[in-house]
């Protein structure tokens, strides 16, 4: 579970981000940049994780005319990430040119599909015509079709995606909640084991951790199956 696990270090801080980095080095097999990280601090945050040995899911789900999208895949590729992600709904070309400046085997490209913070009534409201596993799996064949390595998706729709796209097809699952933590504003959770029995490839995990007293300690009962 350990090598599944990611960490979203959601912070503006950039002590606040380098010291988490540190307290769960070794019990996470990667650390997540996102928006707030990445507005907060810029490409050197990414650069310093790298540096120190650290694994970076760089998590901007570019969504752009292809050119545009695939010059800011190449980008994050040069910074060193290790998974970047893109809107699945950006379409089929704008992936491609996403693929082709982050070549297979030179980093993990993923589409996202509907966030974990969207549920059945919140896709009506924005124009899609079904609900989220049906919306999902239609993202993400689409993606493999474009030649993605796999896709970002909740945690509900993972044994569907899994069914549909096959064993190789990664698939990495936010929106992940323990029985006693607060779901906040995600809406379509389960727990950190049941989404990999499920057979998520990653698991992401935010503030479960990096708001415990200890989060060394919570991101291990994490991946010891304690959450």
């Amino acid at each position: 579970m350990k090598e599944r696990l990611v960490v979203a270090l959601d912070r503006s801080s950039r002590s606040d981000i380098l010291s988490l980095a540190a307290a769960v080095r070794g019990v996470a097999g990667m650390l997540k940049i996102g928006l707030q990280a990445y507005v907060a601090n810029g490409p050197s945050i990414v650069r310093a994780l790298v540096e120190r040995g650290d694994k970076v899911f760089l998590d901007l789900k570019f969504h752009d005319i292809p050119n545009t999208a695939s010059h800011a895949v190449a980008e994050a590729r040069s910074l060193g990430a290790s998974i970047v992600n893109v809107h699945a709904s950006g379409g089929a070309a704008m992936m491609r040119a996403c693929r082709d400046a982050m070549p297979k085997g030179e980093g993990i490209l993923l589409g996202v599909t509907v966030l974990t913070s969207l549920g059945d009534d919140d896709l009506a409201e924005v124009g899609f015509a079904h609900g989220s596993e049906t919306s999902v799996l239609r993202l993400a064949r689409l993606a493999q079709d474009a030649g993605l390595d796999g896709v970002v998706a909740s945690p509900r729709e993972i044994r569907a995606i899994r069914e549909a796209c096959g064993p190789e097809f990664v698939i990495l699952t936010p929106g992940i909640r323990g029985a006693g933590d607060v779901a906040g504003d995600q809406k379509r959770t389960m727990s950190a084991t049941e989404a990999v029995e499920a057979g998520a490839s990653y698991v992401v995990v935010g503030r479960p951790i990096t708001e415990a007293p200890d989060p060394r300690g919570a991101a291990v009962a994490v991946w010891d199956g304690r959450c």
